[in-house]
């Protein structure tokens, strides 16, 4: 992971203005790629497509209704004429049906293997458009452009691409790296507030799961979008997770690695399935699963009930969820687990707390500790 300051041009009606940008390289071989952060870059990742095309190379975007009607300005200055897929927002396009209509946007405008799609949303369209890229004409590049806290920190970074099923969450997917990630602060400015905290769960996860200075910072004082240090903080998850994915980039470690990202995901990721994906955000969901997974962390002997209670108090701090809203059924929930993409040999992985700000992965957990988790925070 290398982390420098580059000069990217900003355009603006043809007003060239040179700004001091920093980025971070992911090193993989072959797929290494950058993310660029800064406030106000659409005119680098503008530059970045009209090269692409000036050199022969056809652009597409994909993108979401909401993004489209309170974006629409950024959308146009950094994608000019480009095809645009608009799709609509929501955790229930990341399905079958909304992928066909992508691959058939691609087709339609000829893209080739030369091609880039450029992802410009959330985790949702990140996530489509990334697996779109990655199964048409069995693979064409394409560029990340995150639009949420919970995309910039987490979901942008990394190469997972991938959809849900009725089944379950992202059981269908692939790991496609992007060629580049744009970071653009800016486009925080019309986040709701109920999406920016849910971003903010992804950000406690990576405080719990190896940055105790991180969790310490959240405890002092609640992250919100006038924070001074936001960019500051989005910047240091990335790093995390680039240092993460760099040393088990497709989840294959034995113990530890990449799986450590799953902090409270087995949990939340079964609330999301039973609820349909439309009740709970994905962050909101976590931060449920983030609660659940301290207090299987205490059942197991690794934490006290103190550090379970500082979980909940820096969760609730950020306007998230500690408990599910109404009571769901324990038994929908543990079969929603038991699919999971983490099963191995037929038994379920959880990421556990052995202190706050160190992590790892556990299996052989007893069903009925798991369970009994589950219920403290509202399960029936």
């Amino acid at each position: 992971m290398d982390e420098r300051s580059v000069a990217l041009t900003v355009g603006d009606e043809g007003f060239q203005v040179r700004r001091m940008h920093s980025s971070l390289r992911v090193n993989l071989g072959e797929r290494s790629y950058d993310l660029f952060f800064g406030s106000g870059l659409a005119g680098s990742i503008r530059a970045r497509i009209d090269e692409l095309r000036a050199a022969g190379r056809k652009v597409a975007l994909v993108t979401d209704a909401n993004l489209a009607a309170t974006q629409g300005a950024a959308l146009d200055a950094l994608s000019g004429d480009c095809p645009r897929l608009v799709l609509p927002a929501g955790e229930g396009t990341k399905c079958v049906r909304e992928l066909g209509r992508v691959w058939d946007f691609l087709a339609e405008n000829r893209l080739d293997r030369g091609s880039q799609l450029v992802a410009v949303g959330g985790g949702v369209i990140g996530d489509l458009a990334g697996f779109a890229a990655a199964s048409y004409l069995r693979g064409i590049p394409f560029i990340q452009v995150p639009t949420t806290l919970l995309a910039m920190v987490d979901s942008s970074v990394g190469g997972k691409t991938g959809i849900n099923l009725d089944a379950g969450k992202n059981l269908v997917g692939a790991f496609h790296q992007p060629g580049a990630v744009y970071v653009d602060t800016a486009l925080l400015a019309t986040l709701p507030a109920r999406e920016f905290a849910a971003g903010m769960a992804e950000v406690i996860k990576y405080g719990l799961l190896g940055d105790a200075e991180l969790f310490a910072r959240l405890e002092r004082e609640p992250l919100t979008l006038r924070s001074p240090d936001l960019a500051e903080v989005v910047r240091r998850c990335c790093a995390t997770k680039a240092r993460i994915v760099e040393a088990d980039e497709r989840e294959t470690a034995a113990e530890g690695g990449r799986a450590l990202l799953n902090l409270g995901h087995t949990f939340g990721h079964a609330i999301e399935q039973v609820t349909g994906y439309g009740v709970y955000l994905h962050g909101e969901a976590v931060a449920v699963g983030l609660c659940a997974a301290a207090r299987l962390s205490q059942k197991l002997g690794f934490i006290g009930a103190g550090d379970v209670n500082r979980v909940d108090a820096v969760v609730a701090a950020h306007a998230l969820p500690t408990r599910l809203r109404e009571p769901l059924p324990l038994a929908a929930l543990t079969a929603a687990m038991a699919r999971d993409k983490k099963v191995r040999a037929g038994g379920l992985r959880f990421v556990v707390l052995k202190a706050l700000g160190d992590s790892a992965t556990q299996g052989g957990v007893e069903p009925a500790l798991a369970e009994a988790a589950f219920r403290e925070v509202g399960a029936a």
